[in-house]
């Protein structure tokens, strides 16, 4: 069975609805706003903007009646990437400074704060060797996120996250599913 999600225009799984079975650069066209949701399978990332591109929160299976409220999130969702599952292990390498310079370390498993663990007060940079990871601006996995699938990223400013360094990261497991 493939992931599905379906967006609600009103809270409460009302009005005009989409279905997603898969990425989807651009929802404008399907829907004029978003107030709820309803993942049936599988994990995905929305976006307030087009192209995958914002504001970025993590979507696993369940009911989100309102969620836009509950989550701090404006109703423009305009985006939204399937997460596929990974089997296997999991390797990013993280860096301070951006283009891959200054301190660096491989991370194989969650790192709650990339302060308390490395001494490293930047992470502006990153290399995903496997897995999916999800990326908090602040330490124990909170503040504004990005999903990370495997490939280099030199620098994060460039993604729209201007501004945004990373100070915890978490696999995407099984568990997430």
């Amino acid at each position: 069975l493939s992931p599905q999600i379906t967006f609600y225009e009103e809270r409460n799984f009302q009005g005009r609805s989409y279905e997603c079975m898969s990425d989807c650069p651009d929802m404008s066209s399907y829907l004029s706003r978003c107030h709820s949701c309803r993942v049936e399978r599988g994990c995905f990332m929305v976006y307030d903007r087009t192209n995958y591109m914002g504001n970025q929160y993590f979507m696993r299976r369940g009911e989100y009646a309102d969620y836009m409220s509950m989550m701090g999130m404006s109703d423009n969702i305009r985006s939204c990437r399937m997460i596929p599952m990974h089997r296997g292990s999991y390797r990013m390498k993280i860096y301070e400074r951006e283009n891959f310079g200054g301190q660096s370390y491989e991370l194989m498993d969650d790192c709650d704060s990339v302060m308390d663990r490395y001494r490293m007060s930047n992470c502006m940079s990153c290399n995903v060797m496997d897995g999916h990871w999800l990326m908090y601006e602040q330490p124990h996995y909170r503040g504004r996120m990005m999903y990370m699938r495997p490939g280099e990223y030199r620098n994060f400013m460039n993604m729209g996250g201007s501004g945004m360094r990373f100070m915890s990261m978490r696999r995407i497991t099984d568990s997430c599913y």
